[in-house]
């Protein structure tokens, strides 16, 4: 008969599809000591199978009704991750708020407020979440790289753009979400040689990516 404890160590050992079929198949009450404890791997179980949707209503269980306190931390992050990636950001801006007035904190929590303000258009509040994420942690390079990238998309700032992103790409290479910025920035700063030629390397590595297509179209075509 299994366990839930089958189930996270399915988890822990990165077999996410083989512990939502060891915890589905758990019946009512097997958590009474845990009551969450089920919900919890499943979300998490979801949210690695990039399955956000499945994802959501277990993380919402924990964040809603759990007392573990680290654990609702973490799955407010979380499920804020799968309202993003599920097109519901001012849900997301709202679990991320609900973090920060609960005095958490974060690098992470911070440049996802960054992100989807940008989204929305908000270019001044995107940029002072990025520099909060920033003083906490002056390495991260999700900041880095998105406090760059607004920079050189609105015109703000080149260098400053050029300096963030070369810092993110520095410290995280290969990553085409950070190359894919720093060939915009090149871009702006008319450097065509160098942001066609790393542009074409994220197209390859990311070859459906919407941003990237667009910024591969513009870049090439205005080579050409």
């Amino acid at each position: 008969m299994v366990e839930i404890i089958d189930g996270i160590k399915f988890y822990n050992n990165g077999n996410y599809s083989e512990a939502l079929t060891v915890l589905l198949s758990l019946p009512d009450g097997a958590d009474k000591d845990d009551p969450f404890q089920i919900a919890y791997y499943l979300g998490l179980s979801y949210v690695r199978l990039k399955r956000y949707e499945d994802a959501i209503g277990y993380l919402e269980q924990v964040v809603t009704s759990d007392e573990n306190i680290a654990r609702v931390y973490q799955c407010r992050l979380i499920l804020a991750y799968s309202y993003t990636m599920t097109g519901r950001s001012r849900l997301a801006e709202f679990e991320l708020s609900k973090l920060i007035s609960a005095g958490y904190e974060s690098a992470q929590v911070y440049a996802s407020m960054a992100f989807i303000a940008y989204e929305h258009e908000d270019v001044e509040k995107a940029i002072e979440c990025y520099e909060k994420s920033l003083k906490i942690d002056p390495n991260n390079t999700t900041a880095q790289n998105g406090l760059g990238y607004i920079y050189a998309d609105t015109d703000k700032d080149i260098k400053k753009a050029l300096v963030f992103c070369k810092k993110a790409n520095d410290l995280s290479p290969d990553n085409p979400v950070y190359m894919d910025s720093l060939a915009w920035v090149y871009h702006k700063m008319k450097f065509p040689n160098e942001a066609k030629k790393l542009i074409t390397r994220v197209k390859e590595m990311l070859p459906e990516n919407k941003l990237v297509l667009e910024h591969y179209r513009e870049i090439i075509e205005n080579e050409d």
